[in-house]
């Protein structure tokens, strides 16, 4: 048996790149999967059915079970269907892996509304919405005395720790996804539910022309396999005690992450004045970490 067996967990952007190594992964061990796609370019415009059946029709060739949907996951109506789809179709829902994105990478003097406004909406209200609708169900679950083990596995980035110049949308989307990761983890831990993120480095159709600056044997060593070996681990009974935590995940590199932390201070017996401010400042810096690095 694998270590999903008999669970249902829910894929969102499923259809390619790392949503679909995550779904097959998770088939492979025995998990019924839903796959969530509408079917986007990487801008987010336009939409087909054929990316998320095509991953239907593989996970069910190899044996497994899977099911597809087609629901915009930052629309409030569409991610309530695709929570009631998992469990009107399959009977429950164990396991809601939110990775669905796209990008719109504008210096931020070049940057338009509807470039903020889609970005943010697919990642932030995209991971939010699916989210809050699992939440839901678990929670009316636990209040009817029956046994939970959810997990909720988001997908962030480096880009939402330190930022990426080109990307102001897309890294504050990030970051903001993994301040929600330990927002749900402090809400639903009571519930028997998880909440976990991942930042993942991965050669597929959205990072393609990222890493491939980095030479053919660097793409070759990040592929989106190794990630979902670590989405499925979460997804797992057996990482029942891992909550509120973050990873970078690559190749062969798992990097557990921390947030903001306090790493130097300065102090006096009353309260700052600008001359107290201006001649002691420096201090803080004396002790402090080097700058981060740019992203990469």
């Amino acid at each position: 048996m694998g270590c999903l067996e008999g669970k249902v967990a829910i894929v969102t952007g499923a259809g390619r790149g790392l949503g679909r190594s995550h779904a097959l992964s998770m088939a492979a061990e025995g998990a019924t999967i839903v796959v969530n796609d509408l079917g986007g370019e990487l801008d987010g415009v336009s939409g087909s059915k054929t990316p998320a059946q095509e991953v239907v029709d593989e996970i069910r060739a190899k044996g497994g079970k899977a099911s597809a949907n087609y629901d915009d996951v930052a629309s409030w109506a569409g991610a309530e269907r695709l929570i009631r789809q998992a469990v009107d179709e399959h009977g429950q829902l164990d396991v809601l892996v939110n990775n669905a994105g796209i990008l719109r990478d504008r210096m931020t003097f070049n940057m338009g509304e509807d470039d903020w406004d889609s970005v943010m909406r697919v990642h932030l209200k995209g991971h939010f919405a699916p989210t809050r609708f699992a939440c839901v169900y678990w929670r009316e679950r636990h209040k009817a005395g029956k046994p939970i083990a959810g997990r909720v596995i988001h997908t962030a980035s480096e880009a939402g720790v330190i930022g990426n110049a080109g990307q102001a949308n897309y890294s504050a989307a990030k970051a903001g996804i993994l301040a929600l990761t330990m927002v749900i983890c402090r809400e639903m831990e009571r519930y028997g539910v998880t909440s976990n993120a991942i930042a993942p480095r991965a050669v597929t159709r959205m990072t393609e022309s990222l890493f491939r600056a980095f030479g053919e044997d660097a793409m070759k060593q990040l592929g989106p396999e190794s990630v979902s070996a670590l989405v499925t681990f979460l997804a797992s009974d057996a990482a029942a005690h891992i909550n509120g935590q973050a990873f970078v995940v690559y190749g062969g590199l798992i990097q557990l992450l921390q947030g903001w932390q306090t790493v130097a201070a300065i102090e006096k017996s009353d309260g700052w004045q600008l001359d107290d401010v201006r001649g002691r400042i420096a201090e803080l810096f004396k002790s402090a970490p080097p700058k981060l690095a740019p992203l990469g």
